[in-house]
């Protein structure tokens, strides 16, 4: 067993989950991936990826899985706003000396900021929104699509879907891009209407990158779709400057996309995140350490 204490964060995203391991120094020594960590997708399969990202950092890092048992993981996973998801990790055997959980949002905050009070709208497939102020966190949205997740990348493929189907029957302003996205269907309102019977938030975002193509050639529906996303994003964080955040950052990957649709309201607080989530789930291990 070894005499050493090791740190590490988890970032457990629903597609993909990275490990860093850092010394008790906060020196890096290693970092690894692995596949979804979403617990709602299955909580064998999210541990078995937690375990294969870890394994992956202590090989880069040179060192032998034993150093476990004396090291200390924070763990930032998708899924687990939801008590009952929490409570299931949190009982979860596992090989670490302790362990910190909250969702992968909350150490994103924490690692923008490096600790200190602001908030993040991470803006992807799926959108929420956390306000990190006098040591509390606040949750804005982030409750899954279609219902929540305003200002996301599904969110925006449902807006140019449904604009879409109304122009093609004559109830909405027609356009290259809604030509294009019914074209897509064979022109066909049944066919989408079979899609629709199978997609999944992700399939509905992926049409999202079109709405952005057809914007930048001054499409006029891309660009009222892309104003209206902007608005939501920005109610959003207008939000999280109410609940005491004193500055801001847009992370996912629509953010720098996005960004030149944001009123400047809100542009003129946003900051570049001086961490990742990685680094946010390690300084939330050791605020337990030392709350202990």
């Amino acid at each position: 067993m070894s005499s050493e204490v090791y740190y590490l964060g988890v970032d457990g995203g629903g597609t993909s989950c990275r490990a860093r391991l850092c010394d008790a120094s906060g020196n890096v020594l290693g970092e690894g991936t692995a596949g979804s960590a979403n617990p709602r997708l299955g909580l064998e399969y999210a541990y078995a990826n937690i375990l294969a990202a870890t394994y992956s950092a202590l090989a880069v890092a040179g060192v032998d899985r034993s150093i476990l048992s004396s090291t200390y993981a924070g763990l930032g996973l998708a899924g687990v706003a939801q008590h009952k998801e929490y409570e299931l990790v949190m009982s979860h055997p596992h090989p670490f000396a302790d362990i910190a959980l909250v969702t992968d949002a909350h150490t994103a905050c924490l690692g923008a900021f490096g600790g200190e009070d602001g908030a993040i709208l991470i803006m992807g497939t799926g959108s929420c929104g956390v306000a990190y102020v006098n040591g509390e966190f606040h949750i804005v949205g982030g409750w899954g699509f279609p219902v929540s997740d305003t200002g996301s990348g599904a969110t925006l493929g449902l807006l140019v879907l449904r604009h879409s189907l109304l122009a093609f029957e004559g109830m909405a302003e027609a356009s290259p891009m809604t030509r294009d996205i019914m074209e897509t269907f064979s022109n066909q309102q049944q066919n989408l209407v079979a899609w629709m019977d199978q997609a999944k938030p992700r399939d509905y975002a992926s049409f999202a990158p079109r709405v952005f193509q057809h914007a930048d050639k001054g499409d006029p529906v891309a660009c009222q779709l892309l104003t209206r996303l902007a608005e939501e994003a920005a109610v959003m964080l207008r939000r999280l400057l109410e609940l005491g955040a004193p500055k801001l950052c847009v992370m996912g990957g629509l953010s720098q996309v996005i960004e030149p649709w944001l009123p400047e309201d809100v542009t003129s607080l946003t900051e570049v995140p001086v961490g990742d989530a990685m680094d946010g789930a390690i300084r939330l291990i050791k605020q337990r350490q030392e709350a202990a």
